[in-house]
């Protein structure tokens, strides 16, 4: 039986949230501590703005989509394949062998193309090599 003082105790349906707040911020924490010490993968790619001059004297080795080499020194061109390049480019490059190598190519070139060019004129030793690209400008730019 029960007295009167007292009462019946019922069930209770709410949901203590106390403790879930104590677990989410102790992960925010965790995270907070922890970000520091993860490495993003950044790649700094260089920006046109910041791009100096183009020097006035160069040698340009010109990829075409078929594979072909051309090389071009001032208005004078010359074709040539990739196993005389290296002689065409010292050729250009005597006496002066700080003189920048600039490669351009097509958009429509195979990206191994250029890496393979690059790989023979690091074989040769030049010490300046470069990409060339054209800036085309939005039609809201214009």
């Amino acid at each position: 039986m029960l007295r009167p003082s007292q009462k019946r105790r019922g069930l209770m349906a709410e949901i203590n949230v106390v403790p879930y707040i104590d677990v989410m911020l102790v992960l925010v924490v965790i995270l907070m501590v922890a970000a520091p010490f993860v490495n993003p993968s950044v790649v700094n790619l260089p920006s046109v703005n910041k791009a100096s001059k183009a020097p006035e004297d160069l040698v340009e080795v010109i990829v075409y989509p078929d594979a072909r080499l051309s090389l071009r020194r001032g208005k004078d061109m010359t074709p040539t394949d990739a196993a005389g390049l290296v002689a065409a480019v010292e050729r250009a490059q005597a006496g002066n062998p700080d003189l920048p190598v600039v490669i351009s190519a097509d958009k429509s070139v195979r990206y191994e193309e250029v890496i393979n060019v690059m790989k023979i004129l690091q074989s040769a030793n030049v010490k300046r090599v470069g990409l060339s690209l054209r800036i085309e400008r939005s039609a809201a730019a214009r």
